[in-house]
């Protein structure tokens, strides 16, 4: 790859893959707790997806803020701030969205089961992606993004035993 190719490859990770993938690990693991929390508590799949929602938009509307914000893009280079707010944005609400969906089903067991299941692929996923864009080693990756994931996500379980 020569000069110029890799300066584009390199404003094209730091301008779009690192805020979708700043919005989606945050809208995967952020939502993990209180989702299962509700879950567990009230054993309603209806009320566990309302709680999923409110945690997935206000994630997402807290974060593609936080990402507009915090930098202009003028002295690092990161591109229009706005453009990086809403990728970041919606990136957030995708990932806590996910796997708050299948307690659309009416049955608990069922939904559970099933967003045990989109857990474990949006985790993979955060990992794969950070190999290929962010160049890190894939057996680290795999082991950092699902180590932090379940630990979130064992909190929500704890915390729904209650």
């Amino acid at each position: 790859m020569n000069a110029a190719a890799k300066q584009k490859h390199h404003q094209f990770v730091i301008q779009y893959v690192q805020p979708a993938l700043l919005g989606l690990m945050d809208g995967s693991v952020s939502t993990l707790a209180p989702l299962f929390a509700a879950a567990g508590l009230t054993h309603q799949p209806l009320q566990t997806f309302y709680v999923g929602l409110a945690a997935s938009l206000g994630a997402a509307i807290s974060m593609g803020l936080a990402e507009a914000l915090s930098d202009d893009g003028t002295i690092t280079g990161r591109g229009n701030p706005w453009m990086r707010g809403l990728i970041t944005g919606v990136a957030t609400g995708l990932g806590g969205m996910l796997h708050t969906l299948p307690f659309l089903f009416a049955n608990i067991k069922t939904a559970l089961h099933l967003a045990y299941a989109v857990v474990i692929i949006e985790l993979l996923t955060i990992a794969v992606i950070r190999f290929r864009y962010m160049k890190t080693p894939l057996a680290k990756t795999v082991v950092q993004v699902v180590l932090g994931g379940m630990i979130v996500f064992a909190v929500g379980v704890w915390l729904g035993m209650s």
